[in-house]
Order: C-alpha cells, then sequence, then structure tokens
C-alpha cells in the first residue's frame, strides 16, 4: 500500500485520499500555479497508523464518556488520546515510504551512498488536512496544527505524529460534536516546502465582511515575515482592495505591524519586533499587489467560486501555499446605530448586539463567558470557539479579517469588531454595550434596532437547490431553499437517549407520533407551501446501541446490507404505522406539503405494502422513494407505474451497493468514486424514465453537495433537483446557475 502520494496523482476531488487542504493543494499544483513542491501523507497512513497500534476502539472508547457540558472533562479526554498518539510507533514501512519522499523533495539519493555527501536537508512545513476541511460550511478555521520550519528526518515523523493527535484536541472534537459531525474521522498530512518569506499574509476574491456588494473586490492582507502573525492576529495587517475588473488598487490601509514571525538562524520559528522604518511601512509595492490580485483572480476562475488564499513572497516571488472556498456567502442588512462610540474598530463580521462585557486575557477563562455576553479578548484563538459560540458579540484588540477572531465569528454569524486596540482596556467586566460590527463601533449602554436579516445571494435556477436536514432547528436558517429534500427522523427520534424501536417495545407509541409531529410540522411550517419530504426511519442494527434499548438489537455480519430501512418496516410495522399516523396528522393541520420517502427499497411490491398500510389507517398513500440500490434504479418504470410522488438518489449507498464497496472501509476510500461510469448509466436511466413519467427526480446525498463535476452531469441529464447541506445552498446554486447558462 502508498501511504504517500505525490500531486501529479491527485485533485480537488481526492478530500477522501488526502483530506481537504490536501485536495486543494494538488488542484493547484497540477493547475501550475506557483504552489511550493509538496508530497502528500494519504488518509489510509493514518489508519494504518490506528491500526498497527491498536488505538481506535480505545480513543473512540475516551470520546463516548466525555461530558461535553464540562470543559474538564474534554480536556481529560484530548490529552489521554494525543497521549496515545505521540507514543504510538509509526510503522516502519509507512516511515520508509515517508522519508524517501522527504528525500526527494531535497534531490537527496533515494540510498545512502558511499561517495556522496549528503545534501543539506530543507526546511519543510507539515500541514494537517482533515477528511472534513474545507469541504464543509464551516471552514474549521484554525482547527487543526500546522508546524512550520521542521528539519531532519526524526522531526519530521515528530511533527506528523502532532497533525495525526491534532484531530483530537478539545476543541476539535467539540467542534465536531456541535456540528454533528462524526469523531471516526481521518486526517492526511501535507510536507511541503518551506518558505521563507519576507512577506506573507491571506487574501480573499470577495469581501467577506460585505459578500453581496463585495463580490467584485479582492481583499489582501499582508504582514511582514510569515503569515503566523496574522493568522494569529498578532499584528495589524496591511489591507488592500483591489477592482477584480480593472485591476485597479481601490484602497489602502497600512497597519501598524510591531512584531513578525521568522525563522531564526537555528532554523526556530520566533516572534521578533520590526525595525521602527517597517513598522508603519507598506508592506507590498503596487506591482506586488496587482500581481498577487492577478493570481487570486485566476485562482478562483479555476475553481468557480470565491476563494480565500494564503501567500507567501520569497525573494521577490509569490508562492499560494494553500486555498479553501470562501464558506459564508451572506450579508446582513443593517441599521447604523445613532450616537458617539467609546471604540472603534474594524468590523469583521457584520450585525448589531447588545450585551454585558466579559474581558478574557487567557483562554483558561472562557468558562467567565455565559450565553449572550461580549467576548472582549486581545485575539480568539482556535481555544476560544467554545466561547465564541456562546457570545452576542466579540470584540478583539488586534487582528485583521482573515485572523481567527473575523473568520470563526463569520461563521457563527456573531458580530465581529477587531482591531480596536484598547478595548481589554477601555471595556470594564459588567458594562453593558452594543457593537455595530458592520460599521466597527461600539457604544455605551443597551441600544434599541430593529431586528436585522440576513440578505442571501439570490439566484433563481431552472433545477431546484434543496436542503438536506436533521435537525428542526436549522429550517428556519435554511427555508430560502426550494423545499427540503431530505430530512431524516434519526435524530429526532433518539433525541430522548431512546432507541427509536424502543417506543414500540415499551408501550410508547403516542409519545413517539408527537415527537414526529412536533419535529418534522416545525420544519413544515418553516417552508410552507414547498415540499419538505421525510425519510422513514432507517436505522441500521448496529446504529443507536448505546442508547436506551440498543443493546436489544440483532447482531448482524453486514448491516449496511441488512435489516432496515422499508425492509424491516414491513417486516415490523408498528413504527411506519406511528410516522403515517404523525403524516396525517400533520395534513389534518394542513400541512400538506408534507411527503413521506421509503428508504432502501428493491422491490415494487415494498411500495405496494406500504401503500395498503397507509390506505387502511387513512393516511395519504403518494409516497416518495429512495433509490439506494441498483434495483431500484433499474426497474424504476415499475415504480413510476406504480405511482410514486418523487424517487430521490441516495448516492452514498448507490455507490456501495452498485460497485460492492464498504463505503467505511478505509482501505477502499481511493477506489469509492459516486462519479463511476456505471453511477453515471443509473443516473441517467432514472432521470429518463423520470421524466417519461412526469415523476420528480432528485439527489440527497453529500455528492452534490462537494462535487461540481457531479453538479454538472446530474443537471445536463436533466435532474429536477438537488438537495445538498444547509452549508452548500449558495455554492450549489451558483454552480447550477452557472450551467445552465452554457
Amino acid at each position: 500500500m502508498s501511504f504517500v502520494l505525490e500531486p501529479k496523482n491527485l485533485g480537488k476531488k481526492d478530500v477522501k485520499l488526502v483530506g481537504g487542504k490536501g485536495a486543494n493543494l494538488a488542484e493547484l499544483i497540477n493547475a501550475e500555479f506557483p504552489v511550493p513542491e509538496a508530497f502528500f501523507i494519504t488518509t489510509e497512513a493514518y489508519e494504518e497508523f490506528l491500526k498497527s497500534n491498536d488505538l481506535k476502539g480505545e480513543i473512540l472508547e475516551i470520546i463516548k464518556e466525555i461530558d461535553y457540558s464540562d470543559v474538564k472533562s474534554l480536556n481529560s479526554a484530548s490529552e489521554k488520546i494525543k497521549e496515545l498518539i505521540m507514543k504510538a510507533e509509526v510503522p516502519e514501512k509507512m516511515k520508509d515510504q515517508i522519508i524517501d519522499a522527504y528525500k526527494k523533495l531535497y534531490g537527496g539519493p533515494p540510498i545512502d551512498l558511499d561517495f556522496v555527501k549528503p545534501i543539506d536537508v530543507p526546511f519543510v512545513a507539515i500541514r494537517s488536512s482533515g477528511a472534513m476541511e474545507d469541504i464543509e460550511g464551516a471552514s474549521s478555521a484554525g482547527q487543526y496544527e500546522t508546524f512550520l520550519n521542521i528539519k531532519g528526518e526524526k522531526k519530521l515523523i515528530e511533527a506528523i505524529k502532532k497533525c495525526w493527535a491534532s484531530l483530537y484536541t478539545s476543541r476539535v472534537i467539540y467542534y465536531r460534536h456541535k456540528h454533528n459531525q462524526t469523531q471516526d474521522t481521518s486526517i492526511g498530512v501535507i510536507v511541503q516546502r518551506m518558505v521563507n518569506s519576507e512577506k506573507a499574509g491571506v487574501a480573499f476574491t470577495v469581501d467577506p465582511t460585505n459578500p453581496v456588494k463585495g463580490s467584485k473586490k479582492i481583499v489582501i492582507e499582508a504582514c511582514w515575515g510569515l503569515g503566523e502573525s496574522l493568522v494569529q492576529g498578532k499584528v495589524e495587517p496591511d489591507r488592500y482592495i483591489v477592482d477584480k475588473d480593472t485591476g485597479e488598487i481601490v484602497e489602502k490601509h497600512i497597519g501598524k505591524k510591531t512584531m513578525e514571525t521568522v525563522r531564526d538562524i537555528y532554523g526556530v520559528t520566533v516572534e521578533k519586533t520590526i525595525t521602527r522604518d517597517r513598522v508603519s511601512a507598506q508592506v507590498l509595492s503596487d506591482y506586488e499587489i496587482v500581481a498577487l490580485a492577478a493570481y487570486c483572480k485566476k485562482i478562483e476562475q479555476h475553481y468557480n467560486f470565491p476563494e480565500d488564499i494564503e501567500w507567501a513572497m520569497e525573494r521577490g516571488k509569490i508562492y499560494v501555499v494553500q486555498t479553501r472556498a470562501v464558506t459564508i456567502l451572506e450579508e446582513k442588512e443593517t441599521k447604523e446605530v445613532k450616537g458617539t462610540p467609546i471604540l472603534k474598530g474594524y468590523g469583521a463580521s457584520p450585525g448589531i448586539a447588545s450585551g454585558v462585557v466579559k474581558v478574557i486575557l487567557d483562554a483558561k477563562e472562557i468558562w467567565k463567558i455565559e450565553k449572550g455576553d461580549v467576548l472582549v479578548t486581545k485575539m480568539t484563538n482556535p481555544d476560544f470557539v467554545v466561547a465564541m459560540e456562546k457570545s452576542a458579540a466579540i470584540i478583539t484588540d488586534e487582528g485583521g479579517i482573515t485572523s481567527h477572531a473575523a473568520i470563526v465569528s463569520r461563521e457563527l454569524g456573531v458580530p465581529c469588531v477587531i482591531a480596536t486596540k484598547t478595548a481589554t482596556q477601555t471595556l470594564k467586566d459588567g458594562m453593558k454595550i452594543t457593537i455595530d460590527a458592520t460599521h466597527g463601533k461600539i457604544y455605551s449602554g443597551e441600544i434599541e434596532i430593529e431586528e436585522e436579516k440576513a440578505k442571501k445571494v439570490e439566484i433563481k435556477t431552472r433545477t431546484q437547490v434543496k436542503a438536506n436536514l436533521a435537525f428542526p432547528g436549522t429550517a428556519e436558517k435554511a427555508k430560502y431553499a426550494d423545499g427540503v429534500g431530505l430530512l431524516r427522523l434519526e435524530h429526532m427520534l433518539t433525541k430522548a437517549g431512546m432507541h427509536p424501536i424502543e417506543y414500540v417495545r415499551s408501550k410508547r407509541q403516542v409519545e413517539l407520533i408527537e415527537i414526529i409531529v412536533d419535529g418534522v410540522g416545525k420544519v413544515a411550517q418553516a417552508f410552507y407551501p414547498k415540499e419538505v419530504w421525510v425519510r422513514s426511519l432507517d436505522a441500521r442494527t448496529d446504529e443507536f446501541r448505546n442508547m436506551k434499548g440498543g443493546e436489544k438489537e440483532p447482531e448482524e455480519d453486514n448491516p449496511m446490507l441488512g435489516w432496515h430501512g422499508i425492509r424491516r418496516s414491513i417486516d415490523e410495522p408498528e413504527i411506519l404505522k406511528c410516522e403515517l399516523e404523525a403524516l396525517k396528522q400533520l395534513h389534518e393541520k394542513g400541512l400538506n406539503n408534507v411527503v413521506w420517502e421509503l428508504p432502501f427499497i428493491i422491490d415494487v411490491s415494498e411500495l405496494r405494502k406500504a401503500k395498503e398500510i397507509a390506505k387502511n389507517m387513512g393516511a395519504p398513500t403518494n409516497f416518495g422513494i429512495m433509490v439506494e440500490t441498483p434495483a431500484a434504479a433499474l426497474t424504476i418504470e415499475e415504480f413510476c407505474k406504480e405511482g410514486i410522488a418523487f424517487a430521490s438518489f441516495g448516492s452514498n449507498d448507490l455507490t456501495q451497493t452498485t460497485l460492492g464497496i464498504d463505503r467505511n472501509n478505509e482501505n477502499l476510500i481511493k477506489i469509492f468514486d459516486e462519479m463511476h461510469l456505471s453511477m453515471q448509466f443509473l443516473f441517467k436511466h432514472v432521470i429518463d424514465i423520470c421524466k417519461k413519467y412526469n415523476v420528480e427526480s432528485s439527489i440527497c446525498g453529500e455528492l452534490p453537495s462537494n462535487r461540481k463535476d457531479a453538479v454538472e452531469f446530474l443537471v445536463k441529464t436533466g435532474i429536477d433537483s438537488l438537495s445538498v447541506n444547509i452549508d452548500a445552498i449558495d455554492k450549489v446554486r451558483e454552480w447550477v446557475a452557472e450551467i445552465e447558462k452554457r
């Protein structure tokens, strides 16, 4: 098995193989952008490392015991896991492959030779590349670790282990828990020649604080030395704004840069005081600003999406060290607060909020923050995320629009003012203040302001773009979508800590029906009259085993292909009857936009049986179906003849059943291709037949949220709708609009 890959074998589609950051970087290298030489350690390497040291089970057991409301419990679990990883040994075969690739990076001989003196080994940057990083709506800014100026084989291997361990810092474990992401995830590592930069920074190909009106702007921030001091918010950077169409520099703000991060003569990354003549000097020349903006525009054109780009300059040459999609493309309509501000800064995340000041000078004090407080600090880092989520607003002394505070506050939708210089001194604990983060101003007292409304990018497309939901609480955030193409019941039904089937076993069907009516009803009301497609319970026998009643579930050799979906609902119809009673009650309440869909169906007889049960109960019989097996896809005409409301591809399971690949098997990730030719055949066949019978065709797996090539194929083939993750709605709408214009 190859644990190390070169960029020529990779591209943006290979997120599962080398992580989001790695896939993006390989894409740029192959497109011949100026990216420093690199090689990639695969997610398979990490999985093999865990396997060879028998760590996975132990890690998951530690996580299972975490009390997420207790910071000490979270930190203790994190330290235990990181210690396990750091003490474990990298398998020799894997280590040899990594060291060979490292030698190739600096032109050294692949084997030791008697008459050849070793070339001085280079410094490298070791960057973590999470398998869920830079592909979700939240970019996970600063969540994983990067190690700069690493030199030598021993330090290289140690830094790689530190990257793996960064998958389990307390903040990352909490982030995944908060965003309902699996803790059983993976990570790749990038080993990249270190750019010993004299100048560095970040650029956005859209104004991140005003993405609608600022869509024609390229915003560049620059500092002296390495970019770490900017990202960590330790300096006030220069800020340049370039017109994307003309290349004209339309605005400059020269920051006071009092320090820089550099490599000293011993090869150690250190912070150094800036000489007086450079504190207020312009970092980039006008020529360099325009040249960098040109590269940024070209990168955006390559991805067909606004990008967040990290760059560095060494000896006058521009390098791109990483890029990711801009995750937030909305702006808020706000009114400017009237009055005299007591403090000014730069609005990094727009909005207006009021609250009580809590000054936090150390991450160890974040426990002081209660929901609705205003977090005031010098600068946040990833350890602050728990407190930031509770805060009504965030104010910092330092930082730029690409600092941690700015990026995370925009993701959270929390108003944020940065670079106030004196907030931690001017503002005192217990003060009531109002923050106008749209205009970068802070006022004394609580000032009444009309509620702000988020303004989404308005794009109309023929192909509908719907939302995938699991929690009723997220419906308001997503209701501007064209409907709900997948509403999962599992999370609603397990909220009380009990296995869904246990409700029936313990004769609590009435309670179960109430939970469904309440949860689905909230979503249906938010979206009315747009349709909400609810997937019937599809819990495998190996899921929810830790919940009450889960221990009673049968053991199966292959639960993914086992007793779940419509096949179990027909064998044990009591759960389905509860669902249908809930559907009936929802329609009686006037919420006739709710439609049930049947999962993991393989034969039209299963549809007939479900209709018979519904008919006998007086419930609606107009079902949709999930196309998750070749059997359903190839016999779709029989389903259409029988009568269905829609056919929706579950691309994850359909790929698994079509290619004969266990999608949870880390050894098979590299060949799990949702756009395999056989998949394209099934997609086209189903879409064509559905058009013939005037049945809506749709897709609700991860595929359309992540791959533009898949969206292009489906739209051109004639699919009626795409259902995507909430954070991908705007992105996919832009893709669809662009494709439909061609």
